[in-house]
């Protein structure tokens, strides 16, 4: 499963009216979101990564057992539905779901939709649901991100922060006990360690890309940070650059190629500092087979 895109550019505005639960946006903020999907090529490549990722599991599922797994894609804001796919898994006579998410860390607020909203489908239907609640610090997951952020290191300036990133949730999930914050700690301090980071002072965590709504969002946002590091630049302990690593996506989208890659990119440079985004899983297959591994031992 996973969060899903407009495919075309009439797809934009129901699309973003199901993130907004029904609610239109105004013709402002639908302005907005179209330029920016402008800004990185006109849509995001986001469907094609999730079928590329899609396809690779089966395949590494098929390698493991032949004939014995199907994947089928659901989407949260987007055909195919969860509830579609739910659909025709019950009709193809399949007895049992395994639920993956497309999203490395838990929250009741995303990942725990998902599964949820595939456990009322199937219930009417008699289907066994098991859903893969986490893989924050899966080694293959960590070690693409490791081997990524070494090879990028290498080109930036000697004093460089790497800043881990995910998508911001609203302040009132967290404050409900959500492990969401201790689920992205866990893969920043794996891919920290692995990559060599030995000091604490050499990487910190942000959010980013908080929704549109009067309620506070979980925070520091990636935007202050990098303000933060940019007046740091004339003191004792400069930085000179950041290495964002986006380890709460795993697949090049609007967040990421606008978010981090334009918005976030333009606004260090104007401080005058060096700016790089390690890479995004896609259908990284070493990855891909580890989360087919997960799948089957579920």
């Amino acid at each position: 499963m996973a969060y899903g895109t407009p495919r075309t550019k009439d797809e934009i505005l129901p699309y973003y009216t199901d993130i907004r639960r029904g609610r239109p946006p105004t013709p402002e903020l639908l302005e907005e979101l179209t330029a920016r999907y402008d800004a990185i090529g006109g849509l995001s490549p986001l469907k094609q990564l999730t079928e590329a990722q899609r396809d690779a599991l089966q395949r590494e599922l098929d390698a493991i057992e032949p004939g014995q797994y199907h994947v089928t894609l659901g989407l949260k804001h987007a055909t195919p539905f969860i509830e579609e796919a739910v659909a025709e898994v019950a009709a193809a006579g399949f007895r049992r779901i395994v639920g993956l998410v497309l999203a490395p860390h838990y929250s009741s607020y995303s990942i725990g939709q998902y599964i949820g909203r595939v456990r009322e489908a199937a219930a009417p239907h008699g289907i066994e649901v098991k859903g893969i609640d986490s893989w924050a610090t899966e080694p293959a997951f960590v070690d693409f991100l490791a081997a990524d952020m070494r090879a990028r290191l290498a080109s930036m300036p000697e004093n460089t922060k790497v800043l881990f990133t995910a998508h911001s949730l609203p302040q009132r999930i967290i404050d409900g006990g959500d492990p969401y914050p201790t689920e992205l700690r866990a893969t920043a301090e794996a891919v920290a360690a692995k990559a060599g980071l030995t000091r604490w002072s050499q990487w910190s965590i942000a959010w980013q890309s908080a929704g549109r709504t009067p309620e506070p969002w979980i925070g520091p946002d990636i935007l202050e940070v990098i303000s933060s590091f940019g007046a740091q630049r004339t003191t004792d302990e400069p930085i000179d650059g950041v290495l964002v690593s986006a380890c709460g996506f795993v697949a090049d989208h609007l967040e990421v190629l606008y978010d981090l890659d334009i918005e976030a990119s333009r606004h260090a440079e104007g401080l005058g500092l060096a700016f790089a985004r390690t890479a995004c899983v896609n259908d990284d297959s070493a990855v891909m087979a580890a989360l087919a591994r997960r799948v089957a031992a579920a």
